[in-house]
This record gives C-alpha cells, structure tokens and sequence, in this order.
C-alpha cells in the first residue's frame, strides 16, 4: 500500500499536515524532535566513553602465583 507513494503523495500529505496542524505548532514539534535527537547522540556518547573508561580501569588481579603457572 504504502510502496507507490511518490513525490506528489508525499507533498499532498505535508499539505494536508501543515493546513491542520499550522506552521508554528509544526516548527515548535521539529524543535522537540531535535532536542530529543541532540539528547539521545549526547547519551550514546556519554554511555560509550562510561565503557571505555571501565575498560581501562579494569585490572588483572590474578595472584602471582597462577600467573606463573599459566606461562609453563
């Protein structure tokens, strides 16, 4: 249903949001729509340097002992 929707389906659509919704409700949505992008990329970042950051402070605290066990 939705795969013969070309140029002209789409513009007909915007059209019909844009006379029901109004330019200033639909500018302030697209604002909200890219606080929540910033926001979400902003998560990622902050989620995948928390990762790293464990990685690197992660240690082997093996015992001395078994290390050398493991080397013969």
């Amino acid at each position: 249903m939705l795969n013969n929707i070309g140029l002209p389906g789409l513009l007909l659509i915007a059209v019909v949001v844009l006379v029901l919704f109004g330019r200033g409700k639909i500018s302030s949505l697209m604002g909200e729509v890219g606080k929540g992008i910033t926001s979400f990329k902003k998560g990622v970042s902050e989620g995948k340097a928390e990762l790293e950051d464990t990685a690197t402070a992660a240690k082997d605290v093996t015992p001395e002992e078994e290390k050398v066990k493991d080397d013969a």
